[in-house]
């Protein structure tokens, strides 16, 4: 069986060093389970109840908008996941939020890309659905060189290489968690941490090819505050926010840190990560919470390696059957049909520090006062 990064629950230090064993989703109904009292104890405040999620009528919604508000908003209208949109519907169709829609038609109609993808810049919200958030993750600009963004912060898709920030973040999980696994064929691909409850959000959401935010101050920044602040208001039971560098830290400044656990340090950017951010422990600190707030089963699993199916003696036993019937299986064989098994290597290689700087989104911001802004 492949070792996982789900926090057992232990008082002692040592304990916080052992990694537990199996699929991620163990006790997955002690988190997304019915709405649940919040004990007292736990911030000293009276018992509060999970909001429920509203009541949504998309159909009905879409047909009240405007034409021109249903043009402008036909990327939101596909490809916002409803859970979301149910909540951000009325900052979608705000003054700010149409402007910053017709800015980016003209951007899309212009002859510079513009990254990531349309229907990307809402993956954040499909991969984690608002009812399944235990961890916000806040970048800045996305990454604007080709096959990087893909909507989810600090995540790169394969061949890629992941950029020195990324890299830096698996180094501190390495410290958090000794058997922790990358990606395969050194990779940067973050979407099982997506699926396991880790909102990955920049702060902007688009960004012109090769220029780093070229979108900054359009608009995107009051829609993911409001993300942010919806996270904060709505999910009363409480959930982990990872706020690194300057920037990120102003957006949690409001969160209410007696229901939720908000972490900060410097920036994972080589600019700064010398200065604490290897050793900060935020992984291993929030299942430590999480175990705390909800019980064991609740952890994140951290590994980024290949899923595998879980073992056990039914599994063994079955497989151990397959082969047999194989072997002794004399008759004319059946074709067999291998459907989209594609394999890719890192192309990239090994890219100096300064050029990955350059090209990096959310961590190609000037630097000032020794943080990333």
């Amino acid at each position: 069986m492949s070792s996982t990064l789900k926090r057992k629950a232990a008082s002692s230090v040592d304990a916080s060093k052992k990694v537990k064993t199996g699929g991620g989703n163990a006790s997955i109904t002690s988190f997304f389970g019915a709405p649940k009292v919040v004990s007292s104890s736990t911030n000293g405040s009276a018992p509060r109840v999970e909001s429920p999620a509203p009541t949504f009528d998309k159909a009905k919604w879409v047909a009240s908008l405007k034409e021109e508000q249903r043009e402008l908003l036909q990327l939101e209208i596909d490809t916002l996941d409803d859970s979301w949109l149910a909540h951000l519907k009325d900052e979608v169709t705000s003054k700010e939020f149409l402007d910053l829609k017709r800015f980016l038609a003209r951007e899309m109609a212009g002859p510079k890309k513009i990254f990531p993808p349309p229907q990307d810049i809402y993956s954040w919200s499909r991969l984690t659905p608002f009812h399944s958030v235990k961890c916000v993750i806040l970048g800045q600009d996305p990454y604007h060189n080709i096959n990087q963004a893909h909507g989810l912060a600090f995540s790169v898709r394969p061949p890629t290489a992941p950029p020195p920030s990324l890299r830096n973040m698996f180094v501190a999980l390495k410290k958090d968690y000794p058997s922790f696994q990358p990606p395969a064929n050194k990779g940067g691909l973050l979407t099982p941490w997506a699926e396991r409850g880790v909102l990955m959000l920049n702060t902007c959401l688009t960004v012109r090819a090769h220029e780093a935010n070229s979108h900054a101050n359009r608009g995107w920044e009051k829609f993911t505050q409001r993300v942010i602040d919806l996270v904060a208001q709505k999910r009363t039971r409480g959930v982990v926010f990872l706020a690194w560098g300057t920037p990120a830290g102003k957006r949690v400044v409001k969160v209410d840190k007696k229901r939720h656990l908000v972490l900060q340090s410097v920036h994972p950017s080589p600019l700064s990560a010398s200065r604490g951010f290897f050793d900060c422990g935020h992984f291993r600190k929030t299942n430590e919470w999480l175990v705390t707030r909800y019980g064991e089963g609740s952890e994140i699993d951290w590994n980024l390696e290949p899923t595998a199916a879980p073992k056990n003696e039914k599994d063994d036993k079955k497989k151990k059957e397959e082969e047999t019937a194989d072997q002794t299986k004399k008759e004319e064989p059946t074709p067999v049909v291998t459907v989209g098994k594609v394999e890719q290597k890192n192309g990239n290689g090994v890219v100096e520090e300064s050029k990955v700087l350059e090209d990096e989104g959310e961590e190609g911001a000037v630097e000032t006062n020794g943080e990333k802004n």
